[in-house]
């Protein structure tokens, strides 16, 4: 009874257009080499160089760990980390979506990319979208917030920390520069 109660909440919540992230269904995944051919100057904030030395772009490569191995065999779940879902569902963008919503440069590799607190970028990455920001949003880009963060980020996970939102998003910080920046 309970599986078929999970199965039919599973099927309304795809039904409803969204993925087990909580995105729209329906926007493919880019991967982290079509944000970085945008994001990765100097004049444009580097947000790929700030990404690259965070703890996201690494995500996948702890699991590898002797640690992350450790946590796996306490909670009683067999097998590598890097090919568990309980682990990959934070670990890796776009975790459990339809492979045919993977893009050709989407790599699980990178980990904990844009796309995962950005949202997929299949209709919004070109950069005739994303002047406009409106536009952008339109076309599925998320501009994350603490409910985006806390989606991975809670006591869920098996080596929670307590989360201030405030401390940790200064210190993933990646800010476009304002235009008037750039007039000096």
């Amino acid at each position: 009874m309970r599986k078929i109660v999970l199965f039919a909440s599973v099927a309304v919540f795809l039904l409803m257009g969204y993925a087990f992230t909580g995105v729209a269904a329906d926007h493919s995944y880019v991967g982290v080499g079509k944000c970085k051919m945008c994001h990765k100057s100097k004049a444009k904030g580097d947000q790929y160089g700030i990404w690259l030395k965070s703890a996201h772009s690494k995500a996948y490569e702890t699991l590898a760990s002797d640690e992350s191995k450790a946590v796996a065999a306490k909670l009683g779940l067999e097998g590598d980390p890097q090919q568990l879902d309980e682990c990959l569902s934070c670990h890796v963008t776009g975790h459990g979506v339809a492979a045919e919503l993977l893009g050709k440069n989407y790599k699980v590799e990178d980990g904990v990319g844009c796309e995962s607190c950005h949202g997929p970028g299949g209709d919004y990455w070109k950069s005739s979208v994303m002047k406009d920001r409106e536009k952008a949003v339109a076309a599925g880009m998320i501009v994350p917030d603490e409910k985006t963060c806390v989606q991975c980020h809670n006591e869920k996970s098996p080596t929670f920390k307590e989360f201030d939102y405030e401390k940790m998003v200064a210190k993933i910080a990646h800010p476009y520069p304002d235009k008037a920046e750039k007039k000096e």
